[in-house]
């Protein structure tokens, strides 16, 4: 009864978040660069390694505005922010059809992208889905996140049929009408938080945000056990993906093989959210995330040696991509549980700079190492050890505390009960 109470009123939150989600920062720049980078290099002569640093660039960019934007979101209401983000995310993806051939112009875009898109990021869109779930958070949450996998995979596909239609540059302005056409209706028609909510609507009274302030949070072990949890996870999860067909590859895989088990990645994501969802819902959710992030380093290390079976490799990238399906769902439901909902923004935020900064300098890293050593083996050693050492720091996280008495009585200050 529960669930259909929850689900009856916060569906259309559910479905504008993953809407939101799916066309936002957090996939369509990551899956659809690629598709860019031979017609790149052949209008303006770049090099690969060159174009790959905007990734760098957008990771610097959404590690700084991450905990800004949660904060303002905080402050200012997460509807709000959203949407101004949205349009302006929108609109920086279609500057790049007016690229000069100027690597420091090209750069500054990106830049710009991770600034004005970082509204875009499940740090503002999982909020109001926590507000409206309690007690079937967890599957919230993995059907919130669903876009990543959803739209990530389609953008590259959509980005790639438009290149050879129209041309990279009209190219760039369809994949930045996606979050104006897309996004943004659902998100002014349907995206809303409890007190945001009509105040005809009897099911949507506002909540008083129970939790830790920003500041508090900063001094407790559960952050930073957190922080530094989520960082080698983002490093295990980010390295090898998207240098999965390579990986397969110096293997002795085909490239029409590689990419087909590759392709499993997406699926398999799928899969992981819901899932993990379900399960953090009925048990202890950092034990869940032992489990469910610790198993994967299996993989990592299946993939070490000369060679692999296909079969052996199809096990290894459905493991690798069920984790990269449950990191974000976990993130979000253990802030929410450890700190509540009162800073839940700039928390979130503050926690997901660290993940950013894994995730971002994970492929990199794999790709220096190849360079280096032309094999991934050691990459994928330390991608298995990440993801254990990881899941082994969330269990240090204890007991979820009773956060009942803590709320906000009166413009931020915290009243205790």
């Amino acid at each position: 009864m529960a669930e259909q109470s929850e689900f009856k009123r916060g569906w259309k939150v559910v479905a504008a978040a993953a809407m939101g989600i799916g066309t936002g920062l957090s996939p369509i720049p990551f899956y659809t660069v690629g598709v860019f980078v031979a017609p790149l290099m052949a209008a303006f002569g770049w090099a690969v390694d060159q174009i790959m640093v905007c990734l760098m660039i957008q990771t610097f960019g959404s590690t700084v505005m991450a905990p800004i934007i949660g904060i303002l979101a905080d402050r200012y209401g997460v509807r709000r922010v959203t949407l101004v983000s949205v349009v302006l995310f929108g609109l920086s993806l279609a500057l790049f059809a007016f690229s000069t051939g100027s690597l420091t112009l090209f750069y500054l875009n990106w830049l710009l992208l991770a600034t004005v898109g970082a509204g875009t990021l499940p740090i503002t869109w999982t909020r109001p889905v926590n507000n409206w779930f309690n007690k079937h958070r967890g599957l919230a949450l993995g059907l919130a996140l669903l876009g990543t996998g959803l739209f990530g995979t389609m953008a590259k596909l959509y980005a790639n049929f438009l290149i050879g239609e129209v041309g990279w540059r009209l190219a760039y302005v369809g994949l930045g009408l996606l979050p104006l056409l897309l996004a943004f209706p659902f998100a002014l028609a349907w995206f809303r938080d409890r007190e945001d909510a009509p105040a005809t609507d009897p099911a949507a009274t506002p909540v008083v945000p129970e939790g830790v302030s920003f500041a508090e949070a900063l001094r407790t072990r559960h952050f930073w056990i957190l922080a530094l949890a989520f960082l080698p996870i983002a490093f295990a999860v980010g390295g090898p993906i998207p240098n999965l067909e390579r990986i397969l590859g110096s293997k002795g895989m085909g490239i029409t093989e590689a990419v087909a088990i590759a392709s499993l990645l997406g699926p398999a994501v799928i899969v992981g959210r819901l899932t993990g969802g379900w399960l953090i819902d009925r048990f202890w959710a950092p034990g869940v995330a032992f489990v469910l992030l610790s198993v994967p380093a299996l993989a990592c290390w299946a993939m070490t040696g000369e060679a692999i079976n296909s079969h052996m490799a199809m096990l290894a990238v459905a493991m690798i991509g069920f984790a990269a399906g449950v990191e974000y769902d976990i993130m979000a439901f253990l802030v929410s549980r450890y700190f509540g909902m009162r800073a839940y923004g700039g928390i979130y935020g503050a926690v997901y700079a660290f993940f950013a900064v894994g995730a971002g300098f994970g492929p990199y890293i794999f790709g220096r190492i190849y360079v280096l050593n032309g094999s991934y083996d050691t990459g994928l050693m330390l991608g298995g050890a990440g993801f254990v050492l990881g899941a082994v720091l969330l269990l240090g996280l204890g007991r979820y505390p009773d956060l009942s008495n803590r709320h906000v009585a009166k413009e931020g200050q915290l009243a205790v009960a």
